[in-house]
């Protein structure tokens, strides 16, 4: 199945919620003497949506910053959403095309691998899909396994400085762009500064 052809396939599996489930805005709704195996089919499906929900707000801040790239973060001061929270999306939504989603997994699944490369995401979702492995179960093989690669090596040091609210911005927006996280972003930055800084300069002869 090629990749286009997976993605109409998941598209269309439209989501939905049973009808005797009535939904508002800060409530839901169930009538009477609803059988077990349809109250546990509803919770299953509001999972689903819930999950689902996250992907949507990650691709859509992917698209605010692809074509709105001035506008958009005054966008989304308008839609009360929290932009912390958004940003963690798009992050993971970035890290994964639409194809290479699992239907599967949750968000989380996806969000405790989104930091490794390609092969080795493919790797584990891959795993955690054929044995069912719930978040926990995928995060200590993951942490195993790259506690087992990690050479030994001096103790990470935490460094923290003032930063004004302009520039902190700016930065989290290119880390965004870069497909990063704002912390490994500026380490990579600061170190390859480093690196120009102290190269020796070239021989005069």
């Amino acid at each position: 199945m090629s990749a286009e052809t997976a993605v109409a396939a998941r598209q269309s599996k439209r989501l939905s919620l049973d009808k005797r489930a009535l939904t508002r805005r800060s409530g839901l709704s169930l009538p009477a003497a609803l059988p077990l195996g349809s109250w546990v089919d509803i919770g299953r499906q509001i999972a689903v949506i819930a999950d689902a929900s996250a992907w949507w707000l990650g691709d859509w801040l992917l698209y605010g910053q692809e074509c709105y790239p001035d506008r958009y973060q005054r966008a989304i001061d308008q839609t009360g959403l929290s932009y912390q929270t958004l940003r963690n999306y798009a992050w993971i939504a970035r890290r994964f095309a639409v194809s290479r989603r699992r239907d599967a997994l949750s968000m989380q699944h996806h969000a405790v691998v989104a930091a490794l490369s390609d092969e080795e995401q493919e790797v584990w979702l891959d795993r955690a899909e054929r044995e069912g492995w719930p978040v926990s179960r995928l995060k200590s093989g993951v942490r195993a396994a790259r506690s087992r690669a990690a050479p030994v090596s001096d103790p990470v040091v935490v460094l923290k400085m003032p930063v004004d609210p302009g520039c902190r911005r700016r930065w989290e927006q290119a880390a965004e762009q870069a497909g990063t996280d704002l912390a490994l972003w500026a380490s990579q930055i600061l170190d390859q500064a480093a690196l120009r800084v102290l190269q020796p300069p070239p021989d005069p002869g």
